[in-house]
């Protein structure tokens, strides 16, 4: 199957990096609050542009086609840095869809330009996407590949993000990350019931912590590559998640679901996405 859409050469690159470094140093890094998520958000876009490549090489991945990736994890996120700098919040709820805001950026400051119209559609399509609660069928396998392949880099790296987080006994607390929920016991109805489901936890649901780091382990129920469920099981991502949680034979029973879901595709080898 044919993946890359469009071929981006050296120079593109070149110019697409330079673009974001200095768009990056426009935002006021004396304001500490914004300082300490812009350089979150920065941190967290170089560790998936690394995530991409290390699983695009794990998928056989050409180079025409790693630069594709590469590019894609370089601007997924570029709406999250004006999202908080004008909101104050990484809450696409009750601010505005980073994704969709980021593909505006990107339009208003004609950061493609030096592509041609089909590869410069095709990447913000994919942006567009990357935070969906699912993929629409009637994509084209290359743009659902991409998709799919940025949705796992993201959640990898966001996975790291959050439980270094919880890891932390020293930490201050940080409302962009823990979204001013309530860490009360306990898991709401719609939570739970999604979970038993196997599917994706929907926002609305969640009422408090608890409920919000159940959310982020039921991210498995949208891995998609073979290797993405071995990387997540080798880093213990989801026992971190369950360790900052308090003591619930109910939640031990969730975790457990969710550990046995991963070994499970593990143990089965390649998904059918994998290729």
């Amino acid at each position: 199957m044919k993946r890359n859409p469009g071929i981006i050469d050296v120079s593109s690159v070149r110019q697409i990096r330079q673009w974001f470094d200095t768009y990056l140093d426009t935002f006021d890094m004396h304001d500490k609050e914004l300082s300490e998520n812009v350089t979150l958000k920065r941190e967290h876009t170089i560790r998936v542009c690394n995530e991409i490549d290390w699983l695009g090489k794990e998928l056989g991945l050409n180079e025409a086609e790693l630069v594709m990736a590469w590019v894609l994890a370089l601007f997924h996120d570029i709406g999250r840095f004006e999202q908080f700098r004008t909101y104050r919040t990484f809450v696409d709820m009750i601010s505005v869809n980073h994704a969709e805001f980021g593909v505006e950026i990107l339009k208003e400051n004609s950061v493609l330009a030096m592509l041609d119209n089909t590869t410069e559609e095709f990447i913000y399509k994919v942006i567009s996407y990357h935070n969906r609660p699912s993929l629409p069928d009637e994509e084209t396998p290359e743009c659902l590949f991409f998709s799919r392949l940025l949705r796992d880099a993201d959640k990898l790296d966001i996975w790291y993000v959050l439980t270094s987080y919880y890891s932390r006994t020293d930490r201050e607390k940080n409302r962009a990350i823990e979204l001013n929920l309530p860490d009360t016991p306990g898991v709401s109805p719609g939570v739970y019931e999604g979970i038993m489901a196997h599917r994706v936890i929907n926002h609305y649901d969640v009422r408090s912590l608890n409920d919000f780091k159940i959310l982020q382990a039921a991210w498995v129920f949208d891995v998609n590559f073979h290797p993405t469920f071995k990387r997540l099981n080798g880093k213990a991502y989801l026992e971190m998640i369950r360790a900052s949680m308090p003591e619930s034979l109910q939640t031990d029973g969730i975790f457990a679901m969710i550990k046995s879901y991963v070994t499970q595709k593990i143990s089965n080898g390649n998904s059918p996405c994998s290729a």
